[in-house]
């Protein structure tokens, strides 16, 4: 599977955004889906993880309440809305797809990445 992701730019803080990672085939049900990010001099971490109908997602704590994580299986594509940005979120942001419903927060249980969008939120 490739993954293609999208919708990163410059925003000041407060703003909004929202990326998009599209899959190169139809996903299945056991394809849980997340989003990790990477600012410069840090460790990739975990953002959010959504199983493959939506019922189930999972948050970092520093993005719960800003950002949604969703998926539209019939375009194989995965967004992620980001409101109330802060400069702290600027970072080169992945998507994944793992081989379980729904893989959570470490990196290892994703088997394929894109090769990440960045964000830059300006103070």
């Amino acid at each position: 599977v490739q993954l293609q992701a999208s919708g990163g730019g410059v925003v000041q803080a407060g703003g909004s955004l929202r990326l998009s990672c599209t899959a190169s085939r139809r996903t299945s049900s056991n394809n849980g889906m997340g989003w990790f990010r990477q600012a410069h001099g840090k460790e990739r971490e975990f953002v959010a993880a959504i199983s493959w109908n939506g019922s189930n997602t999972l948050y970092a704590d520093s993005v719960k309440g800003r950002f949604t994580i969703s998926r539209d299986n019939a375009r194989n594509t995965m967004y992620l809305q980001m409101d109330s940005l802060k400069p702290e979120d600027t970072a080169i942001y992945y998507c994944a797809v793992a081989l379980r419903p729904l893989s959570g927060r470490n990196a290892d249980g994703y088997r394929y990445w894109g090769q990440g969008t960045l964000v830059t939120v300006s103070s």
